[in-house]
């Protein structure tokens, strides 16, 4: 046998046992959920908690495929924010957030006095996260969270989530039976994720739980720390509708997709100037008057194109896109404030 044979039959020998180890590897089988809960139970327990808070948490953790299906089929609309805005702010929920606003004024203005939060904001958020409280979601969150965990698409996310679940049990705000939330384990009358709750959550008034499945105070009080701890600013509104001349340079505006929060940060700060500024470029108010002779800056943004809507955005359109970082959202909110507060509220 020559020198070459002898290589192509070592090399053959080599690429054969390669690919029996891939084929080995791909046959491997996935464990199944109940194996796998398990592991995360024991790692629960190296992370020091008890086995039998470990077990009470999940001893009715249930696998929802439900859940799995909508992460995965989560519906793309074609939508402007002309058709968006009617379905997420229609009347019945401007008259209702005026009606709550005025009976929870006393509440809502002492938390908006304490953070430096306009309670018009609070009351819009919660009603666009769950309709004044009324759709909080019915899932066990331990259950939700395990589930998107296992079903691995996005794993360290949702286990990242399941551990800040176990430490607010732990802690005592909630118990297993009552913590609900959405399919995806967003939690209570403002949907906070885990993680979101432990960075943002507050005991509004005083008795020891961060309550925000069932205690008005816990849940303004939170809403406002979250955006006042994104930098919100009350002595600023969030932005507001303007018309542009024609033949307007679109490349003042921040690009409709930066790609994350990080890029958008970075072209705000590319784009953004003062009103006098704009007012210099032809941009006026959405009725045609000149723009408010104030010393803000402000930065441009199109929720679709330059033949849509289009906003000179403030500072505090940072906090909301914190909060959900989509132009549609950040617009319902501002546009149901903006209905909160005019005409006043008697």
């Amino acid at each position: 046998m020559n020198k070459m044979t002898s290589f192509f039959r070592i090399l053959s020998v080599a690429v054969a046992g390669a690919s029996i180890s891939i084929c080995a590897f791909a046959n491997e089988k996935k464990p199944s959920f109940e194996q796998y809960i398990a592991q995360i139970k024991q790692e629960a327990v190296s992370k020091g908690y008890s086995e039998q808070f470990i077990d009470n948490a999940f001893a009715n953790v249930t696998f929802h495929q439900r859940a799995v299906k909508a992460d995965r089929n989560q519906p793309e609309r074609v939508e402007t924010l002309d058709t968006y805005l009617p379905k997420r702010v229609p009347d019945w929920k401007v008259q209702r957030a005026r009606k709550l606003f005025k009976e929870n004024q006393e509440l809502l203005v002492k938390v908006g006095d304490e953070y430096g939060v306009q309670p018009r904001f609070i009351v819009a958020l919660w009603g666009l996260e769950t309709n004044f409280g009324r759709i909080m979601g019915n899932y066990n969150v331990v259950s939700a969270l395990s589930t998107l965990a296992y079903e691995g698409r996005r794993e360290a996310f949702f286990k990242k989530q399941l551990f800040a679940a176990l430490q607010i049990l732990d802690e005592g705000h909630i118990k297993v039976e009552n913590m609900k939330g959405s399919w995806a384990g967003a939690m209570g009358q403002n949907q906070f994720m885990p993680t979101s709750f432990l960075a943002y959550a507050v005991d509004g008034d005083g008795d020891g739980k961060k309550d925000i499945w069932g205690n008005k105070a816990d849940v303004f009080a939170s809403m406002a720390n979250y955006l006042k701890t994104e930098g919100w600013n009350d002595d600023l509104t969030w932005g507001r509708q303007v018309q542009l001349p024609e033949d307007f340079d679109i490349s003042h505006a921040i690009p409709k997709n930066t790609g994350s929060r990080k890029n958008w940060l970075k072209a705000w700060d590319g784009h953004e100037k003062t009103m006098a500024q704009w007012q210099a470029l032809g941009v006026r108010r959405a009725d045609g008057r000149d723009l408010p002779k104030v010393d803000i800056t402000a930065a441009m943004v199109f929720p679709d194109d330059q033949n849509g809507r289009v906003y000179l955005a403030y500072d505090n359109y940072k906090s909301l896109m914190h909060w959900n970082l989509s132009y549609y959202f950040v617009s319902s909110v501002g546009v149901l404030s903006d209905r909160i507060k005019y005409p006043a509220i008697k």
